[in-house]
């Protein structure tokens, strides 16, 4: 299958933002997939899969967050990184 491109723009949230446990989440639930993800917030641009580079970002309740995978599973991954955001990373309604 080729490499596709697929991204979405989520808001963030949770009222503590990108703290360590929700970007523990994040980077996991990327780490499941073989595709490149990405994430943007205005002009930076991190790994997705870094748990240490999502804490760079500072994004605080309210932000919105660009996430663009790029390979195989990227409509898969771009859909569970979307669904664990939306849920406020509660892993109960991501893995239902």
């Amino acid at each position: 299958m080729p490499n596709t491109t697929c991204k979405t723009s989520v808001t963030i949230l949770n009222a503590q933002g990108l703290h360590m446990r929700p970007a523990y989440l994040f980077a996991e639930t990327a780490a499941r997939f073989d595709s490149q993800i990405e994430v943007g917030k205005d002009d930076i641009r991190i790994d997705g899969k870094s748990v240490l580079s999502i804490l760079t970002l500072g994004a605080a309740q309210g932000t919105e967050v660009c996430i663009e995978a790029t390979g195989a599973d990227a409509q898969d991954a771009i859909a569970a990184l979307e669904r664990l955001v939306v849920s406020g990373f509660d892993r109960n309604d991501v893995n239902a």
